[in-house]
């Protein structure tokens, strides 16, 4: 045998063996995400069902079935009713929770990378999330009146605290080990912060997203009950004044939806500009 064969034929089974480990970690992959699906699946029937059979057996004029419900939506769609009233509130989350995100960031950075805001603006950060947010919904309503900019504002604020902690933490939790590391090969400030700080903060930050996507939401539907002139909390106070509760039930099925949409789309996010992380590794 040719003394050259050896490690060409070493080179081949070494590629061959890492193709079968991928192919294998992807079928595994595969079925896993099937019985993820099924699973998933089930549960939502299940659900459904005991919720429609339950649901039948309480006074209608309280209470409604995932039947009834599903009806009013497709009128409350058809005619155009849901859309007036969602499309108001998606565009106050829209520009609150953006603004509240590119706020929250700096803040959280700006205080986690210097002492001196953090010794000086970090208590009353503490100090004004202590507060109950619903507590200073009047005040605000108040100062900016019954319009689009109060409610924009309601939903920074409910959005606001956690992207600027969960931030704040995520820098903070950074290895200083990798920092001294980055700096003894000679690293500039802006190398470490983009090869070492936010890789190691950005699990904060996507956590802090998740949860002022979820109090976004909360604060968008108070913002409306506040307000009561337009909006998808207007939507469920109008039709539950009126005893309408299949209609009442087709913007709060909506609201649950929206989150759960939304969150399915940060995880998709976070999987593909993190992948090293622990959601990111999850299939």
């Amino acid at each position: 045998m040719n003394s050259t064969s050896v490690p060409a034929t070493a080179a081949r089974t070494f590629v061959e063996d890492k193709d079968r480990a991928k192919a294998v970690a992807v079928s595994r992959r595969r079925r896993q995400m099937a019985v993820n699906v099924f699973i998933r699946i089930v549960s939502l029937i299940t659900v459904l069902i005991l919720w429609e059979v339950l649901g039948a057996k309480i006074d209608q004029t309280l209470f409604s079935t995932p039947s009834k419900i599903a009806v009013a939506g497709v009128k409350m769609i058809a005619s155009g009713e849901l859309w007036a009233y969602l499309a108001p509130s998606l565009m106050v989350l829209l520009i609150g929770l953006s603004i509240a995100v590119v706020v929250g960031v700096l803040i959280g950075v700006l205080l986690a990378r210097f002492r001196i805001l953090d010794l000086a603006l970090g208590v009353y950060i503490t100090f004004l999330y202590s507060i109950p947010s619903v507590a200073l919904v009047p005040l605000i309503v108040l100062w900016a009146g019954f319009d689009t900019t109060a409610k924009v504002i309601i939903l920074f604020m409910f959005a606001f605290f956690p992207m600027t902690i969960n931030t704040y933490q995520g820098v903070k939790n950074v290895d200083p080990k990798l920092l001294e590391v980055g700096r003894s090969f000679r690293c500039s400030e802006r190398q470490l912060w983009a090869n070492i700080i936010l890789p190691g903060a950005l699990p904060f930050i996507i956590t802090g997203l998740r949860l002022a996507i979820g109090r976004g939401l909360i604060g968008m539907v108070l913002a409306d009950l506040y307000t009561a002139i337009s909006g998808i909390g207007y939507l469920i106070v109008r039709t539950a004044s009126t005893y309408e509760v299949d209609k009442m039930f087709v913007p709060i099925v909506t609201l649950g939806l929206l989150g759960v949409g939304i969150t399915a789309a940060v995880r998709f996010f976070e999987m593909r500009v993190a992948p090293w992380t622990k959601t990111g590794q999850q299939d």
